[in-house]
C-alpha cells in the first residue's frame, strides 16, 4: 500500500483515499520503458518502490536523465492537462512496484466532485512546478555555457 508521504501528503485524508481505491497495484522488472515523450498519457503511478528515471528527447543525442523518482513520487501528470501526451520520458532503473491509475475513471471522478478534483489538481501541479524546475535546471546542466573554474 501506498504511504502518505511524498505526493500523497499533498491530498486531504478522504480524497488520498478516495484516489487510492481507484487504483492497483503494477509492477515492471528494471530497465522497461514505461513510456515515451509525445505518447498519450493515459494512466499515472505513485510509486511504492524502486527508481524511476525521468528523461528527455534531444535529437542526436542519448536522452539526458531530468530527474529520478522513488517512493512516495508521482509518475506522470501529462494525464491531467491537454492535449494529454507525455512531455518527458520514463525508464525504471530498478524493480518498480507502484499503484496504477487509469486516468478515465480519475477524470470522472474529479468530475462528479469538484473538492476532490481541486485538491488532486493542486497537489499535480506542485509536482509540474517541481518537474519544470528541475528540466530547466538540468537543461542548463547540458546545455549552458561551462562555468569558469575558481580562481
Amino acid at each position: 500500500m501506498t504511504t502518505t508521504t511524498g505526493f500523497l501528503a499533498g491530498l486531504t485524508p478522504p480524497h488520498r483515499g478516495e484516489l487510492l481505491a481507484l487504483g492497483g497495484t503494477v509492477s515492471f522488472p528494471a530497465d522497461s520503458r514505461l513510456f515515451e515523450e509525445g505518447q498519450p498519457a493515459d494512466r499515472f503511478w505513485l510509486l511504492t518502490s524502486g527508481s524511476v528515471a525521468l528523461d528527455i528527447h534531444v535529437s542526436g543525442r542519448p536522452a539526458p536523465i531530468i530527474e529520478t523518482l522513488g517512493p512516495g513520487d508521482l509518475l506522470g501528470w501529462s494525464w491531467l492537462f491537454p492535449p494529454y501526451r507525455w512531455h518527458l520520458g520514463a525508464r525504471a532503473l530498478s524493480p518498480v512496484a507502484c499503484d496504477e491509475f487509469e486516468v478515465r475513471a480519475v477524470r470522472a471522478r474529479c468530475d462528479a466532485d469538484p473538492a476532490f478534483g481541486y485538491d488532486l489538481a493542486r497537489a499535480v501541479a506542485a509536482v509540474v512546478g517541481q518537474r519544470l524546475k528541475a528540466t530547466r535546471m538540468r537543461l542548463l546542466d547540458v546545455y549552458g555555457p561551462p562555468r569558469e573554474e575558481a580562481r
